[in-house]
């Protein structure tokens, strides 16, 4: 059975910055999977934040490129989210998640209604 175990979720301030990590476990290999960080958001959806390829091709929605960063350790099986330059309106439950697509080829893993495992998250908050 899959596994996700999210970590290092804590409250900074304005600006700060936090590393947050999965371990994931079962049948998930990151060969093979796609992996991706997502967050609700108090008052907003729930959203596709970052996803990450078995090629550590990556993607970003607008609102975080350039100031967090999605990757892997495949030795470690652990997936990350490197955040810099927090704000506010950032704070929310953020999760890692992941699926296994039918076919890999071309898929760059940024189809976010697809994935079906989830972890328990960990929760993030700035304050201004």
């Amino acid at each position: 059975q899959d596994h996700l175990m999210e970590s290092g979720g804590g409250s900074v301030r304005d600006g700060g910055s936090l590393k947050l990590s999965c371990k994931a476990s079962g049948g998930v290999t990151f060969a093979t999977h796609c992996m991706a960080w997502f967050r609700q958001v108090p008052g907003k959806e729930f959203e596709g934040v970052a996803a990450i390829n078995w090629f550590d091709t990556t993607t970003y929605i607008d609102d975080v490129k350039g100031r967090f960063t999605i990757s892997s350790d495949n030795a470690k099986n652990e997936l990350y989210l490197e955040m810099k330059s927090l704000r506010p309106e950032d704070t929310g439950m953020y999760y890692c998640a992941t699926y296994r697509p039918a076919r890999m080829v071309g898929d760059r893993c940024n189809t976010w209604s697809s994935y079906r495992t989830w972890g328990g998250g960990t929760q993030v908050t700035v304050s201004s």
